[in-house]
């Protein structure tokens, strides 16, 4: 049996999050995709899904190969083109969406360079907190940060993303180094307000385990942007990605505290519709995002 053919059908399975409709997406019967399945499995030697007459889940191991698929698939797609498409360029308009604060410093700057490579390319990009559905609104990519939310969507990871408690050195000489989560209680905590979306709180790694703790202070805005300024100016911690403050962490304006605490990475990823001939614009696009993240020292310039 063809090995791409099970790890086509292993990706489409688990992001249909059935067997029926991953087969009928294919045009072939639910028992074909399963045979596909449990020879992938008996090949690798360890279980990818648990099914059940009502649903199918990934396990642990399912999920990280899947990940892994996904960005086979996208890599062997864009193999293909670049061989098939020849001296074709690309063309077309190009709709992305990413969240606000990420996008205004991470893709909004990047637009230039990407439509000056490629003159026959327009582009439109939405700037918005909200998960857009890119299906259903019509977007060919979004850039998304954090951990995903189950979907049928196909997501390629970018860069590492991490959360990170930082305070200007000018707090730090004032008030002191926190030396662990417990005594954030006793800090000026500048906080995303109550209707924003942080709602699990600020997150550490305690003893092996994730906590999410809630810490109050006199300040709190429902605008990021106004929090990392606001700890620029020495206001108090706050708890900020590594994309927004790595460069000022570099350039001493900020200092990272409670290190040996911080949660594990999430990821900066790129989001599109599963589709077998993904166009041209759109593989390049997903390529020039990872490459320039991917460059060294990208994250501590900007």
């Amino acid at each position: 049996m063809d090995r791409l053919k099970q790890i086509e059908s292993f990706v489409a399975v688990a992001t249909k999050g059935s067997l029926t409709a991953a087969a009928q997406a294919e045009g072939v019967a639910p028992a074909v995709m399963g045979r596909r399945i449990d020879a992938l499995e008996a090949r690798l030697g360890v279980k990818l899904l648990v099914r059940t007459t009502r649903r199918i889940s990934l396990t642990h191991e399912g999920s990280a190969f899947l990940e892994n698929c996904q960005r086979l698939l996208v890599d062997f797609a864009n193999a293909e083109a670049s061989v098939s498409a020849g001296g074709i360029k690309a063309s077309g308009h190009l709709r992305v969406t990413a969240p606000a604060g990420f996008g205004r410093r991470h893709v909004a700057p990047l637009v230039p360079e990407f439509l000056a490579a490629h003159p026959d390319v327009s582009l439109s990009l939405n700037l918005s907190d909200r998960v857009v559905d890119i299906v259903n609104e019509s977007y060919d990519c979004a850039v998304r940060v954090g951990d995903l939310v189950d979907s049928s969507l196909v997501s390629l990871r970018l860069a590492d993303n991490r959360r990170l408690c930082v305070a200007a050195p000018s707090y730090l000489k004032r008030a002191g180094v926190p030396q662990h989560p417990s005594e954030l209680a006793r800090h000026a905590c500048l906080v995303l307000s109550s209707d924003a979306s942080q709602s699990r709180g600020w997150a550490f790694s305690v003893d092996g385990e994730l906590q999410h703790l809630r810490p109050s202070g006199r300040l709190d805005c429902s605008d990021g942007q106004v929090l990392h300024d606001w700890c620029l100016a020495g206001l108090g911690l706050a708890w900020r990605s590594t994309w927004e403050v790595e460069s000022d962490i570099q350039a001493g304006r900020l200092q990272s505290v409670l290190a040996p605490f911080a949660a594990p990475p999430n990821g900066i990823f790129a989001v599109f519709a599963q589709r077998k001939h993904l166009p041209l614009r759109v593989r390049l696009w997903i390529d020039f995002l990872k490459h320039r993240y991917g460059s060294p020292n990208y994250w501590a310039q900007h």
